[in-house]
């Protein structure tokens, strides 16, 4: 990866959350500064990755990573795309289900050897990636029922509906990059 385009994507994302907190912190909106106090955190969650050796992850990742945390904490939540267009949450939840599927084939491809692959089934990848993506997909709506119960209660609006159509984005994206990931695997053969 990049080690440049990463400090200077968490940077930047930084620097426009900490404006955000204190633009909002002033104003006593504490919906909007909590959000940014997160977008601080989880844009600096990338700069970790300067420490490791052998990084997994590519240039791709990391801006997949911050289309979504840009989408998600400014647009979805400081903008209010998620108030105002109803498909903006259950889109993310879709992209999500995709990404963190692709984040797995990374880390399938940098943890099992090359010369294992041919020897792994194509069905064991599929159940993989499709595994981490509904993980993945249910301890987000674990998060947003904790957080809803404890704290904002503005994460679950649609109830239980809400919970079963993100649930079905993650599963749905998850599921297309596991298909499309092993059809190119069987290309590759």
């Amino acid at each position: 990866m990049n080690r440049k385009l990463n400090f200077i994507l968490s940077s930047l994302f930084m620097l426009l959350m900490a404006g955000l907190f204190i633009f909002y912190f002033l104003k006593h909106d504490s919906s909007r500064w909590q959000v940014a106090l997160g977008g601080i955190v989880v844009s600096a969650l990338p700069l970790l990755l300067l420490r490791v050796k052998h990084n997994p992850f590519n240039n791709i990742i990391l801006i997949g990573y911050f289309v979504f945390i840009f989408c998600s904490t400014f647009l979805g939540s400081i903008a209010l795309f998620y108030l105002h267009h109803k498909w903006w949450d259950t889109t993310l939840h879709f992209y999500k289900g995709a990404y963190v599927a692709y984040v797995g084939l990374a880390l399938f491809n940098l943890f099992i050897p090359k010369s294992a692959i041919s020897y792994i089934s194509d069905w064991i990848l599929f159940l993989y990636l499709l595994s981490l993506s509904v993980t993945a997909s249910v301890l987000w709506e674990i998060y947003e029922f904790l957080g809803d119960k404890t704290f904002t209660h503005t994460m679950q609006r649609g109830g239980n509906t809400d919970t079963m159509i993100d649930l079905i984005a993650g599963l749905v994206g998850g599921l297309l990059m596991a298909l499309f990931s092993i059809k190119r695997k069987q290309v590759a053969k």
